[in-house]
């Protein structure tokens, strides 16, 4: 929780400040006094006086703002003549455009930053590489397979999963990295449609090209015998369909050794392989079938440890096992394993392969957390997802970033149209939470991707704010033009109605974004 927080402050900090410091900058440009800038509300925690300007850190840290001298339109004409050189109020309306642009600006300045930054020095993101696609699948039908890579939506270059993010129009066909072989498929369809399909298999994780002898001997398993080292189990599955013909070489090096490589480098291409090949032919289908008539087991249906006292400790099960079916269902993956213990009504029978014999052992799995268990983990050793790119260069990195905010700013913008629109429901708002769990949880998986969303949500505050909601930059900007329109300010009446409708429609903002965070997080 305390980390979470930590990562919270840190992710929307930096975009509080930026966008009250746009106000600030184009204030003092234009020769407004700057009385505050505070960044948070409510009671002020840290104060430092610098010149005419307060600057202080406050206790709710949901926001910010830049107080200037003589802002309050109701209370214009108590402005001192001397002094209103230096009230907002009294600049030109071209000046208090610029001011209060100037924070939505810095937004869309901070996204182009970031996006510059990222392109410059490279970046690792998760590859955009479909799980298990099942054969009864919109996606299966469509020619998708489990483990293709998306390269391209209509021409668009996707580098890595969060571009799809980008993605707001039709689609009319998708290029696909499978097994080396580049593939254009036909896709005819919306953009949320196919993001509503790839949400139900991005999750699942593909699995390292290593298994197991009958012996307990590692052994890296590939398409060919020249080893693709980008390559996962389930590329080297999908290409035997077409080959009938797999290799297989001997791993130097214990499992927990090459479980601590491919920690620290995410390169399988560094793992200690013996100078043996060993070539395996069939005509079966079945990639599975031909490891089990040779004695070779995936490494994710090895038990790693048994729980003592659970179920499968009861049962007698070891570590080193090899759990090759569940009540008569021949397994092809430890998820596989669980998915049918978590349907199963009793108890349940599972066949295990302990030094060359194949033994039954029937338990009853206990329920935990709203989950039925057994009681065993697995070896599995997952293949790495991310994908590193390489600096570019200043001018490519330059119109890099310009397209990436450009497209960031039109996708946010088009998303907020169909929020109005009803097209999308009002449970997708977010608040705080939602901003902290999905800070958090970027930041895990890579530091590009924390600064990618930390991008986006810049943008989305920058537009936001650009809302024609009085009490927002947006409402203020609108009342510019309309008094521009009526050649002179308005009454006080409507102004103070125009910050009561304000106000109210923030507030009720404020109220669905938080009643949908507690509704999702608790």
């Amino acid at each position: 929780m305390l980390q979470s927080t930590i990562i919270f402050f840190l992710f929307l900090g930096p975009l509080v400040f930026f966008h009250e410091l746009g106000h600030f900058l184009f204030a003092r440009f234009f020769g407004v006094r700057v009385e505050v800038f505070s960044l948070g509300f409510g009671p002020k925690l840290l104060r430092k006086k610098w010149g005419d300007t307060e600057y202080t850190i406050s206790l709710i840290p949901l926001g910010g703002y830049v107080k200037m001298y003589g802002d309050n339109p109701l209370n214009r004409e108590e402005v001192p003549q001397d002094q209103r050189k230096y009230a907002y109020t009294y600049k030109s309306k071209w000046a208090k455009f610029w001011i209060v642009f100037g924070g939505p600006l810095a937004n869309f300045i901070l996204a182009f930053v970031i996006y510059f930054g990222l392109v410059s020095f490279g970046e690792k993101v998760p590859r955009a590489v479909f799980g298990e696609v099942k054969k009864e699948t919109l996606l299966y039908d469509k020619g998708f397979r489990t483990a293709d890579v998306i390269t391209k939506i209509n021409e668009k270059t996707i580098f890595g999963v969060d571009d799809l993010n980008l993605i707001d129009h039709k689609i009319k066909n998708i290029s696909i990295l499978r097994n080396g072989k580049k593939i254009v498929l036909d896709y005819q369809n919306t953009a949320q449609s196919f993001a509503t399909e790839y949400s139900k298999v991005q999750n699942f994780s593909l699995r390292a090209p290593i298994v197991k002898s009958a012996e307990g001997s590692l052994y890296y398993i590939s398409a060919t015998k020249d080893i693709n080292y980008s390559f996962a189990y389930e590329n080297v599955e999908s290409a035997f369909l077409d080959t009938k013909t797999i290799f297989l070489t001997k791993i130097n090096q214990p499992l927990s050794e090459v479980k601590n490589l491919i920690k620290v480098v995410g390169d399988f291409s560094k793992i200690k392989l013996g100078a043996e090949t060993k070539k395996m032919t069939s005509d079966t289908s079945s990639l599975d079938e031909v490891l089990f008539k040779e004695k070779f087991f995936l490494n994710d249906l090895a038990v790693d440890n048994v729980a003592l006292s659970s179920p499968a400790d009861q049962a007698g099960l070891q570590k080193g096992d090899f759990i090759i079916s569940v009540n008569d269902n021949k397994l092809s993956s430890f998820l596989m394993m669980k998915s049918i213990i978590q349907n199963s009504k009793t108890q349940v029978k599972v066949d295990v392969f302990r030094k060359g014999k194949i033994l039954t052992k029937t338990l009853k799995p206990i329920e935990k957390n709203g989950q039925k268990i057994i009681g065993v983990t697995s070896s599995i050793l997952f293949f790495p997802m991310m994908v590193e790119s390489q600096s570019e260069g200043f001018s490519t990195a330059l119109l890099k970033a310009y397209v990436r905010t450009k497209d960031g700013i039109v996708k946010t913008f088009n998303g907020f149209k169909k929020l109005i629109m009803g097209d999308v429901s009002l449970k997708q708002i977010g608040g705080p939470l939602t901003i902290a769990s999905v800070a958090s949880d970027s930041l895990s998986v890579s530091l590009a991707m924390f600064f990618r969303l930390m991008a986006l949500i810049s943008i989305n505050l920058g537009l936001i704010n650009l809302f024609p909601v009085p009490v927002l930059d947006g409402g203020h900007i609108v009342m510019l033009l309309v008094e521009t329109i009526n050649r002179g300010p308005l009454s006080k009446n409507v102004l103070l109605r125009l910050q009561q409708v304000g106000v109210s429609l923030l507030f009720l903002l404020m109220f669905v974004a938080i009643f949908n965070d507690i509704t999702r997080f608790f």
